[in-house]
C-alpha cells in the first residue's frame, strides 16, 4: 500500500514528538491531518484519539499515528473502535510485525519512552510495511466481535 496521507494526534505529553514526525512526514511527501493539540498546553488524549481513529475507519486516510506519554491510553481510546486496529510500538521490530501480521491501521507511540530518533525509525516502518496477509487474515478477521 502507498500511503498518501496520515492522520496523527497526540496529548500535551506527545506534542513535541507529534510535531517532529509531522514534519518528517511532510518531507517525504506524505500529507498529514493534524487533529491536535495545537500547543503544549494539557490535554485530553481521548479528545484527538477519537477523531484520528475516525478518519482511518471512514478511510480518509490511509493510516494514524497516535502519540501520549505511554502511549497506552491514547491506544487504547483508539481500539474502542471496531474497525481500528492500533498497536503500541516502542521498537523498529515491532511496528514492522503490527503491520506484517496484524494489519494495525494505526501506531501508537511512547512520546516518554523513545528518542526522536527511534520514533521516526518506527514510523517509517510502520507506514513502509504491508500486511503479509495468508495465514494472518483469518486471526485479523477474528478481532473485530
Amino acid at each position: 500500500m502507498e500511503v498518501k496521507k496520515i492522520a496523527i494526534g497526540s496529548d500535551h505529553a506527545g506534542f513535541d514528538l507529534k510535531e517532529s514526525v509531522i514534519k518528517h512526514l511532510k518531507n517525504k511527501g506524505i500529507e498529514v491531518e493534524d487533529f491536535g493539540p495545537f500547543n503544549d498546553e494539557r490535554a485530553d488524549y481521548p479528545d484527538y484519539a477519537h477523531p484520528v481513529a475516525n478518519a482511518v475507519t471512514k478511510k480518509e486516510v490511509d493510516l494514524g499515528i497516535l502519540i501520549c506519554g505511554s502511549g497506552n491510553g491514547i491506544n487504547m481510546t483508539a481500539n474502542k473502535h471496531q474497525e481500528i486496529r492500533s498497536a503500541l510500538c516502542w521498537q523498529n521490530d515491532i511496528a514492522e510485525m503490527a503491520r506484517l501480521h496484524n494489519n494495525a491501521n494505526i501506531i501508537a507511540l511512547p512520546a516518554r519512552y523513545l528518542s526522536e530518533e527511534l520514533a521516526l525509525e518506527c514510523v517509517d516502518t510502520f507506514i513502509s510495511t504491508d500486511f503479509e496477509g495468508g495465514r494472518h487474515e483469518g486471526r485479523v478477521a477474528k478481532i473485530s466481535c
